[in-house]
């Protein structure tokens, strides 16, 4: 692959959600100008201006929401192509080295684009509902695709590159986008929890950056150059000069930091509220892929920390965050009673499972963690966008308050209890298979990972009961009136998300390659 080819496959997968949100801005604006209306003229000349309005709003037009489609398969196409390059040729850099891909550059672009497709497919739907119901019109809608499309632009940007100053600028910019997203219906609870999200993992990205510091600090006491200080290949080549005591700090810090946009202990709480009031695409976004992305960033920081400190550190730490994160999310699913709220939790649950696995820092568990991303995203994004779904049939998220979902909506509902069978592991589901992997791996660690991971899988099977009761709960009994009218305009998306975690659950086919490639980028 030429250096051209390798700079455009790069740059494609932020650039062009950049130019799609430039171009959703500009025609919202646009659109938004008063038009003058010219004053009636009657058989006795023209009415007074006082008698007629002077300005009328120009008719509101439905914004091309298909467009915002475009971006995740322009991230599907480059991460495609940079998975076949890497794994023939290694990893690929343009422009001096700020942008990299290696495998996992390349997973990580491939679960991104394939979320976003799921979300974005069942955006038109969607916001639909929401027009038809006045909670949304031209304005609010341009901008929620605007601001999509940023978000999706963000987190490319910081899985392509290689600074690890500018991966803490993308993620923070993920902060700033979402904030706007998640208070999008601008009612009471949906701003309070916009801004409850902005300080926590506002607090959270001040952590990582004292840290991204403090390795900066590292490196060049190290004799790192200036220009290299904070480049994750240099990094990991020379960690073993880095300073012990201060990479220690820094380690610890990242991790919390960008553990808090994972969702992670202690920084967890803006989770629940973010997810809950979000548009449902929006959370089947964050949810799927944002928390995947900021734990990538733990991945890459923790190569460092095993070259630097050993891998007995980090395997601590991990294990630690991951246990307490673990439980308290089991707990709290037992007592919930919002639906949009347990899948929320639920997320809680899969990325500390994750966290696990980078705790056990086998090959085995490593795979089974991305493959893990990679089925949790595709089948929490189809949750998501069913919930949404559902809370425009029911009107209600509270769990008692829904009933006869398989009665009154059967095809949705189907496809709402795909998501949760999937998100509770059960075959052919792929995270049956990588939540197998981490527990072979775990057993095989050693004694003191091995009661680690039984004491995981016991909350694991407390979190499962807690998700079924209260799915079985909302889908089953007799529906309220009629059957209601479906979509297929909101269907397919669904479907077509299931299906590939369902595929990626029987067999990874072309993508092993690339499964292994970057299972060894990260130290597996």
């Amino acid at each position: 692959m030429s250096p051209t080819a390798s700079a455009l496959l790069l740059t494609a997968p932020a650039a062009t959600p950049l130019v799609i949100a430039a171009a959703y801005a500009l025609t919202g604006l646009r659109t938004r100008r008063p038009v003058p209306v010219p004053a009636p003229v009657t058989a006795k000349g023209p009415v007074l201006v006082a008698e007629a309005p002077a300005v009328q709003e120009a008719p509101a037009r439905r914004p091309a929401d298909r467009a915002g489609l475009l971006s995740p398969v322009v991230i599907l196409l480059c991460g495609s192509l940079l998975a076949a390059a890497v794994v023939d040729d290694g990893p690929r850099t343009a422009y001096s080295g700020l942008l990299r891909a290696d495998a996992l550059t390349a997973w990580m672009l491939l679960v991104v684009g394939a979320v976003a497709v799921v979300a974005c497919g069942s955006a038109p739907a969607y916001l639909s509902g929401e027009r038809a119901a006045g909670r949304a019109d031209a304005g609010t809608v341009w901008r929620y695709h605007a601001l999509v499309q940023a978000f999706l632009a963000a987190m490319c940007l910081a899985v392509v590159t290689a600074d690890l100053g500018v991966l803490w600028v993308a993620v923070e910019a993920t902060t700033i986008v979402t904030a706007f997203l998640v208070g999008h219906r601008h009612t009471r609870t949906s701003v309070e929890a916009a801004w409850k999200y902005v300080v926590i993992c506002s607090a959270g990205i001040a952590l990582a950056f004292l840290g991204t510091v403090l390795i900066y600090y590292a490196a060049r006491q190290a004799g790192i150059g200036e220009a290299w200080a904070l480049d994750w290949p240099t990094l990991v080549a020379r960690a073993d000069r880095l300073d012990p005591a201060v990479t220690r700090l820094g380690i610890t810090l990242v991790v919390l930091g960008f553990g808090a946009k994972a969702g992670l202990v202690p920084l967890h709480a803006w989770l629940p509220d973010a997810h809950s009031q979000a548009p449902a695409p929006v959370s089947a976004l964050m949810s799927g892929v944002l928390l995947s992305v900021a734990f990538a960033a733990v991945l890459r920081y923790r190569v460092i920390a095993d070259a630097a400190l050993g891998p007995g550190f980090t395997r601590v730490l991990l294990a630690g965050i991951a246990l307490l994160t673990l439980a308290l999310a089991a707990g709290l699913l037992l007592a919930q009673r919002d639906y949009k709220r347990m899948l929320a939790y639920s997320s809680m649950e899969h990325m500390s499972l994750i966290a696990l696995a980078a705790a056990i820092g086998s090959p085995l568990a490593l795979s089974a963690a991305l493959l893990h991303i990679a089925g949790h995203g595709l089948a929490k994004s189809v949750a998501f966008c069913a919930s949404g779904r559902i809370l425009q049939i029911v009107g209600t998220t509270r769990i008692g308050r829904v009933r006869g979902l398989l009665a009154r909506a059967p095809l949705l509902a189907g496809a709402f209890t795909g998501a949760v069978v999937a998100l509770m592991a059960f075959p052919p589901f792929s995270l049956f298979a990588s939540e197998l992997g981490i527990a072979r791996a775990g057993f095989a660690a050693g004694q003191r990972l091995g009661w680690v991971t039984a004491v995981a899988l016991l909350l694991v099977l407390i979190a499962f009961a807690a998700l079924a009761a209260r799915t079985a709960r909302m889908l089953l009994g007799p529906g309220p009136g009629a059957p209601t009218e479906e979509n297929p305009s909101a269907l397919w998306p669904l479907a077509l998300g299931l299906a590939a975690c369902a595929a990626l659950g029987v067999t990874t086919g072309p993508l092993t390659d690339l499964l292994h490639a970057a299972t060894r980028a990260i130290g597996g």
